[in-house]
């Protein structure tokens, strides 16, 4: 089997609907793949549908965006949850209303210096989509500021740069303590990928482990071969799942669908411990 247990629709920032993703992993020779929009769980219906013409297994997720009190950003994977769980539906749409804001400050920064409005940003959002720098970024390239994405991010979307504004997000513990609430199997992304801006230390691992973490996705093309080994020694040593994913985005990075892949094994003890919803099959 196949499986990719990390990508991204146009419900976030990903450039195509959650049915063309299922589309694309079928096309990828995928047996199964996860849906995991930041902040949102709105493209499970339409990915659900799709899946099953396909023949894709969907695994519905999600990838919470957190935040330690050093400030250092973490994202959390969310598999197999109760959408309507309240504490997590709740803690979710403070962290979507704070992203708008968020932008909305961003975006006045930048109309100092570059050629961009709001309206320039909106067009690039799918309606309900959760918004976020990626789209800032689309708009950037579109008016001709930057070349893609990746050149918005290390430069003028940076965390290091005067536009750059901080919105609300949960402490990583709490998240893992509310996906597991809402029988879900929580999974720390991209832990090591430093490469993105500073990574977290020991304390914020043991608070995760405590609060009920189940795994880590170490085979990730932002892990770097040295972290993905500590990654894997601190798995073994606390009886944590390791996973592999593409972390898709469709156009909107160079990643590609199965390009890192999680072991059936695995993915049958994430079956196993999910209570939230199922595999669509």
């Amino acid at each position: 089997m196949r499986i990719d247990l990390h990508a991204h629709s146009n419900v976030s920032d990903g450039t195509e609907a959650p049915a063309e993703v299922m589309a694309a992993a079928a096309a990828a020779g995928l047996d199964v793949i996860a849906l995991t929009d930041h902040d949102s769980t709105d493209g499970w219906a339409e990915a659900s549908s799709a899946a099953l013409e396909y023949g894709v297994a969907l695994v519905p997720g999600m990838e919470i965006s957190c935040r330690t009190e050093q400030g250092i950003s973490v994202h959390l994977l969310s598999y197999l949850h109760d959408p309507t769980h309240t504490g997590l539906l709740d803690e979710i749409t403070k962290a979507k209303d704070a992203r708008q804001t968020r932008a909305e400050r961003m975006v006045t920064l930048l109309a100092e210096d570059y050629p961009l409005s709001w309206d320039d940003v909106i067009h690039h959002v799918a309606p309900g989509a959760t918004l976020g720098r990626p789209h800032i970024a689309d708009a950037l390239v579109a008016a001709g500021v930057v070349a893609d994405r990746s050149e918005a991010f290390t430069s003028i979307l940076t965390s290091h740069s005067r536009y750059f504004v901080q919105h609300y997000a949960p402490e990583p513990a709490l998240a893992v303590e509310l996906v597991r609430a809402a029988g879900g199997v929580p999974v720390f992304a991209h832990p090591v990928a430093s490469s993105r801006g500073r990574v977290v230390g020991e304390r914020t691992y043991r608070d995760m482990i405590d609060a009920g973490l189940a795994g880590l996705e170490v085979d990730h093309r932002d892990n770097s071969e040295e972290g993905r080994e500590f990654l894997r020694g601190l798995a073994a040593r606390h009886g944590l799942l390791i996973t592999g994913s593409s972390d898709y985005h469709g156009a909107g990075k160079p990643n590609r669908l199965g390009e890192n892949l999680t072991s059936p094994e695995v993915f049958g003890r994430m079956e196993e411990l999910a209570t939230g919803t199922a595999v669509i099959r």
